[in-house]
């Protein structure tokens, strides 16, 4: 028997394709989409900052759900520590536009014909960076040429950039500083505190088909001290306690299948 079966559960608790609309309120989401909107509206770059599985990701596809797809082309690439010309091309792929070019100069121009053509079809051209922590200082030295136009005087491509706390330190040095400048909106993700993990099990159980708090206080403690509060973590966490707890035929989660399922984790 399967522990969705032993627990009644219609769906896969903890995933991480949950829906927009499923999502938990977690602390910061709502500040970090508004940052988000409010740099974008004036077509500059935010930065969005955590340790990993802390929803950096989650946190912007929460705000890139508020943008609406006749007005905005949202372009989101996973950053790496490839070349400038490597970066380029994989945003030329995602634009759909032809990156099959070692040159700077041509794989530029394309991507600003690209961004141009987009904004003459009276949609915003938005470009998120996910695991921009990655990228070498010379993509940090050069990205924000995508954005200038008219002498800098129309910035036609709002740039997000989220990653690891680090993403900060390399924004600082001196060869960053154009884009650096560009930045208005900054958000940094923290682990959940007890209470905010609590309610975040019960609403990913809830959202799977439990009507039951499956797990007992001390083992929402037991997954909050693993995790650090981090959501990756924490997910793993909370679904293999219940593996183990339907193993056992436990109808409640105890400390110590959290700490089995520890074991199978890094």
């Amino acid at each position: 028997m399967s522990y969705k079966t032993f627990f009644s559960l219609q769906k896969e608790p903890f995933c991480q394709d949950i829906r927009v609309e499923d999502l938990y309120p977690l602390p910061g989401l709502q500040a970090a989409a508004e940052r988000f909107l409010y740099a974008l509206n004036l077509g500059a770059a935010s930065i969005i900052t955590g340790d990993v599985g802390s929803g950096k990701s989650t946190a912007l596809r929460y705000a890139a759900s508020k943008l609406h797809p006749s007005q905005y082309k949202v372009v989101s690439v996973v950053a790496s520590t490839g070349s400038m010309a490597d970066f380029l091309r994989q945003i030329c792929h995602s634009f759909d536009v032809d990156g099959q070019t070692n040159s700077l100069a041509r794989l530029t121009s394309t991507l600003r014909t690209a961004i141009v053509e987009i904004s003459q079809r009276k949609q915003t051209p938005v470009l998120i960076i996910d695991e921009a922590s990655l990228m070498r200082l010379e993509v940090f030295a050069q990205i924000h040429t995508l954005s200038q136009f008219d002498m800098d005087s129309k910035p036609l491509l709002p740039i997000v950039l989220a990653g690891q706390n680090n993403l900060v330190d390399k924004l600082m040095f001196h060869t960053s500083r154009p884009l650096a400048s560009r930045i208005i909106g900054r958000s940094h993700l923290e682990g959940l505190k007890y209470k905010d993990m609590a309610g975040y099990i019960q609403h990913h159980l809830k959202i799977a088909g439990s009507k039951d708090q499956l797990f007992c206080d001390e083992a929402i403690l037991a997954i909050h001290q693993g995790s650090g509060g981090l959501l990756r973590r924490a997910n793993l966490l909370a679904k293999g306690a219940l593996v183990a707890a339907a193993n056992e035929k436990c109808q409640i989660v105890s400390p110590e299948h959290v700490r089995m399922a520890a074991t199978e984790i890094m």
